[in-house]
């Protein structure tokens, strides 16, 4: 794929949906950290159901490590790995409360300090609590760069290279929710629903999906 078709791709995103947000429900970057530390293996609607319940008792790393991990796996055992994130939770709020203030801190090597947060989720709340340009490539970014030739790798980590690369710098703050967006709604797995999609004509997918027979 070439520049040119990159810098429409973009431009047709941002026309459509200017302002993309992500799905999971925050207000501080707390909150954003530990709601992206609970989706791992979990959709973003799961985690939401119960840090609506959560958030109002323990929205702060102090409150939520006052919690324990038992009663902090009540509210969230219905998300998967529950126990495994609830200890995880408890031990990166001791660390925030120990190491820097009770904050979230804004560097990576930091936040991939704490217990549960690998690469993803830290270019996550970098990107989406502080505006750094990073690229947090999930399964549903790896799959639409590799199949649309946006930015082809057989790994997340040369994928997140290549989009940092090859997007367009003034796209770079919001590329992230795009292209999750259009992998989770559009870009699907199985059928991807290329007769309803507004880059089809970009997209290097050869096996293009056509529009499901009237009934």
């Amino acid at each position: 794929m070439n520049n040119a078709k990159r810098l429409e791709i973009f431009t047709r995103f941002r026309a459509a949906n200017p302002s993309p947000k992500t799905e999971l429900e925050y207000t501080t970057p707390f909150e954003l950290l530990i709601a992206v530390l609970l989706s791992a293996q979990a959709t973003d609607v799961s985690v939401n159901k119960a840090t609506r319940l959560l958030y109002p008792v323990a929205n702060t790393p102090a409150a939520m490590l006052a919690l324990g991990v038992d009663e902090l796996s009540s509210y969230i055992r219905t998300i998967g790995l529950y126990r495994t994130k609830a200890k995880n939770v408890i031990a990166t709020c001791q660390i925030l409360l120990d190491q820097h203030g009770g904050e979230v801190p804004r560097d990576r090597a930091s936040l991939e300090a704490l217990p549960g947060v690998g690469r993803k989720t830290a270019n996550v709340v970098m990107n989406t609590a502080f505006g750094e340009l990073t690229m947090a490539v999930d399964t549903h970014i790896f799959r639409v760069s590799n199949r649309t030739g946006l930015a082809p790798g057989k790994n997340v980590e040369i994928v997140e290279q290549k989009l940092l690369k090859f997007v367009p710098k003034e796209f770079l703050l919001d590329a992230h929710h795009w292209l999750i967006l259009h992998g989770r709604y559009t870009c699907v797995a199985r059928k991807p629903h290329c007769w309803n999609c507004m880059i089809a004509d970009l997209c290097d997918y050869k096996e293009k999906t056509p529009a499901p027979a009237l009934t």
